[in-house]
């Protein structure tokens, strides 16, 4: 097949990315294999045991996702991502070796499948953060429907390969088989020599500074927060044929674990197929409109999997969810891509995947007790009602256009004219800026400035305010607190868009003719001056360089 720039398969092109796909398939299906044996072995204790598996595989990821991406955008992504799978091989083989002695307890079995799961979640935001950096911008999308290709490709292999193993030997071979997959990611990632990106936190931020960072840039960011949206009004209802699927196979189908592996298999078949049309369906239907398709199909198969009682009619319901599955999730995951800048990527990924994999964790308990207790005819009918309001919202709310949306990196502020060097722990800092503004333009100006007020918050601006002048109305003045210095130098020249760089021009067309921003930056005087007669340079003296008394890097009240 030819890789041409506009197919589905394009990306594989990329050399790196095609290595970690082949090698993330034969670990996807060693994932996949391990989930069927963990949840048959729990079948007969229970519909809400059954499906704490999933609770056990998804919790992590809301825990520990944030940390995560901390970590993944601190440190080389590379190194995450190795620690990440070498965590995973050493769980995975002492659940084999559990396995094999006949010592695996459903406490201990969902106790190990949660390490795995703090396993995934410490490699997720590093593994999405690094798809742009083997991939070009416009192949995004491309590359995150390959992923959904990748897992569901997994899912129609290794759930029944899963089955047919536990069936033929037992759930040891099928976790040994998991905890060998595992190597072929770790070798790719031996074997990768990442360009060294420049560091994107400011200098001695700990780790709770760079976790609200990561919170604040989302809090300030309205298209990545639809985007969030978006996900979570699809995952509880979504979550609901892979938490009751087990017992639908069980108890409505009356097949073993080979005939619940081949259902999940199906679902893995369509949604392979579905990434041969799923472009088409994008360019025909556009971005919400495939999520709303995708829902509305999602929440068809829920409900005929709630009447259908022959295996091969619910077999035929499920290829359809697969495509769905597939366009719905790649969708946002490309949306949310494309809208992260870089310095603060795996931050913004890890608040996807807490909402994405917090809503299974959250919601699968519950599709289990619903089941106890009301029946999985009625579980899933619910399930099929909340897709459906959930595909019903995104006319009034949809996901934001890309048009103007640009992340790359633009560091066009230039150096801020001081008479000393602050130190990096310096603060707060309180940057003023004053702008004059023809009588005609002070309504356009101000909501303009709207707009700059969410690029100084997203990059650090812990209060903003825009003030007019009582006394001379055409002068107003804007002012911003940042935490520290290194925080502020951090917006100079490592967080600051090409988006934030048009915001801000089109605020300044509005100023009168002639005039430019007049920029101070003023720091906290109340343990004293920070500038005294004897660190003030003298007229034509250059500036020395700053003490670090404790006195320059104390904070107060600004």
């Amino acid at each position: 097949m030819r890789l041409v720039d506009g197919s589905a398969w394009a990306p594989l092109a990329a050399r790196v990315f095609r290595a970690l796909w082949i090698a993330q398939l034969v670990s996807n299906t060693g994932t996949w294999m391990q989930t069927v044996g963990a949840q048959w072995l729990l079948v007969g204790h229970g519909a809400a045991l059954v499906t704490l598996v999933q609770t056990a595989s998804s919790l992590p990821g809301v825990l520990l996702a944030l940390p995560s991406g901390v970590l993944a955008d601190r440190y080389d992504r590379r190194r995450v991502l190795l620690a990440a799978q070498f965590a995973l091989l050493a769980v995975s083989t002492a659940l084999a070796v559990l396995a094999f002695r006949n010592a695996l307890t459903p406490g201990l079995l969902l106790a190990l499948t949660f390490l795995l799961g703090c396993g995934t979640a410490l490699m997720g935001p590093a593994w999405q953060a690094v798809q742009p950096e083997l991939v070009e911008r416009e192949q995004l999308g491309q590359a995150a429907a390959l992923g959904a290709v990748n897992m569901n490709l997994a899912r129609a292999v290794g759930p029944a390969l899963g089955g047919a193993v536990v069936a033929a030997a037992g759930t040891g071979w099928v976790f040994a088989f998991n905890a060998l997959s595992y190597l072929g990611i770790t070798a790719v990632l031996m074997l990768w020599r990442r360009p060294v990106t420049r560091r994107s936190t400011a200098r001695g931020e700990g780790l709770p500074a760079a976790v609200q960072a990561g919170r604040r840039y989302v809090r300030h960011a309205p298209g990545v927060r639809r985007v969030l949206l978006r996900t979570a009004l699809f995952i509880p209802g979504g979550a609901a044929l892979w938490s009751l699927l087990p017992l639908v196979a069980s108890r409505s189908l009356g097949l073993g674990p080979g005939g619940y592996g081949l259902l999940l298999g199906v679902v893995g078949i369509g949604a392979v197929g579905g990434a041969f049309v799923l472009p088409a369906i994008r360019r025909g239907l556009g971005a919400n409109g495939t999520i709303a398709a995708g829902t509305v199909v999602f929440a068809g198969v829920l409900a005929l999997l709630a009447t259908v009682r022959v295996p091969w009619l619910a077999a035929v319901a499920l290829l359809p969810a697969g495509l769905a599955w597939i366009g719905v999730l790649s969708t946002l995951n490309a949306a949310v891509q494309q809208r992260l800048p870089g310095w603060v990527r795996a931050r913004g990924l890890a608040v996807y995947l807490v909402v994405f994999q917090g809503g299974q964790a959250l919601t699968a308990p519950l599709w289990g007790a619903l089941a106890d207790g009301l029946g999985l005819t009625a579980s899933l009918l619910t399930g099929s009602g909340l897709l459906v309001a959930g595909a019903l919202s995104v006319r009034r709310r949809p996901l934001h256009t890309m048009d103007g949306v640009d992340p790359s990196p633009s560091d066009h502020w230039p150096a801020p004219p001081l008479v000393f060097e602050p130190g990096p722990a310096d603060g707060p800092v309180l940057v003023t800026v004053t702008y004059r503004v023809a009588p005609e333009n002070w309504a356009a100006f101000t909501d303009r400035m709207a707009h700059v007020a969410r690029s100084r918050r997203r990059t650090g601006a812990l209060t903003w305010g825009l003030y007019q002048d009582g006394g001379a109305p055409g002068r107003f003045v804007e002012n911003y607190l940042v935490a520290s210095w290194s925080e502020h130098l951090a917006q100079h020249h490592s967080r600051l868009t090409a988006t934030d760089r048009r915001f801000e021009e089109q605020a300044r067309r509005l100023l009168v003719e002639g005039t430019a921003p007049e920029v101070a930056h003023a720091f906290d005087a109340a343990a004293g001056p920070v500038v005294t007669a004897r660190t003030s340079p003298e007229p034509d003296k250059p500036a020395p360089r700053s003490t670090t008394s404790s006195r320059h890097s104390r904070c107060g009240s600004a």
